[in-house]
């Protein structure tokens, strides 16, 4: 299990970034787990973040845990519909 923590922002203006920097912790990882616990600043471009994140480790036979998740992380996914397929964990409240 490999621990990959997301920064404090992530928005439209620097998701491509942030993704970028993903990429290769996501593919060296057999078992990645992606902790949220740091992200402040988020809007909808995170939840597209994790979603292409669960898409690559899908794709690479990889399970994907999502750790920490602040509660507007967790609100965006359940008003966009994938709260489930996420699966978020919450983070301390």
């Amino acid at each position: 299990m490999t621990t990959i923590a997301l920064p404090a922002r992530i928005t439209m203006s620097d998701a491509r970034a942030t993704l970028a920097q993903l990429q290769p912790l996501l593919q060296a990882a057999d078992a990645p787990v992606i902790d949220a616990s740091a992200l402040a600043d988020l809007d909808t471009a995170a939840i597209a973040l994790l979603l292409d994140c669960r898409r690559q480790a899908q794709a690479a036979g990889k399970p994907l845990q999502v750790v920490g998740a602040p509660p507007k992380l967790a609100q965006l996914a359940t008003l966009y519909g994938v709260a489930d397929l996420l699966a978020l964990q919450p983070g301390a409240a």
